[in-house]
């Protein structure tokens, strides 16, 4: 799928990648842990609003969708590395068990947390993040370099 085709197509994506992200921020949000004090204060800083609602679930992998359409768009597009360290579903965020705790990645998915409170939810702000990796690319997303420039700043402090 071509990244003009995926664009087109994003409005029939959208609901499926929404069922996807919401079923596995609910699973994230009974089976994962509460942030520490210094990851509460870190989601402060980097502008979450309620911190206290998020949960970091350990995983030796990261899942991806298991319907066919949604497997073949993310394959066909090269919207997010192929192996990513850590996933945020609103306030469900898994990390890869070889990085749990780390705080660089931690505060990096934290932001992404930030942007799907200013986005008003999982939809507005998948719509975004899919439109940008699917047009400028992953690595040139304004919201990713929003991410990962605050996580640099706040880890130099």
């Amino acid at each position: 799928m071509e990244t003009g085709l995926f664009v087109s197509q994003l409005e029939t994506l959208l609901p499926l990648a929404t069922a996807w992200a919401t079923e596995q921020q609910e699973r994230i949000l009974r089976e994962g842990v509460p942030l520490t004090g210094t990851e509460m204060g870190d989601a402060r800083k980097v502008g979450v609003r309620e911190p206290e609602r998020i949960r970091l679930l350990r995983v030796d992998g990261i899942p991806s969708p298991a319907h066919p359409v949604l497997q073949a768009a993310c394959r066909a597009t090269h919207l997010v590395p192929t192996e990513p360290r850590g996933l945020t579903l609103f306030y469900g965020i898994f990390i890869q068990s070889d990085c749990w705790r780390a705080r660089r990645l931690i505060a990096h998915e934290l932001v992404h947390t930030a942007q799907y409170e200013r986005f008003g939810g999982i939809a507005p702000f998948l719509r975004q993040y899919l439109l940008e990796c699917a047009t400028v690319g992953y690595a040139q997303s304004p919201m990713e370099n929003e991410a990962l420039q605050a996580a640099a700043r706040l880890c130099v402090s």
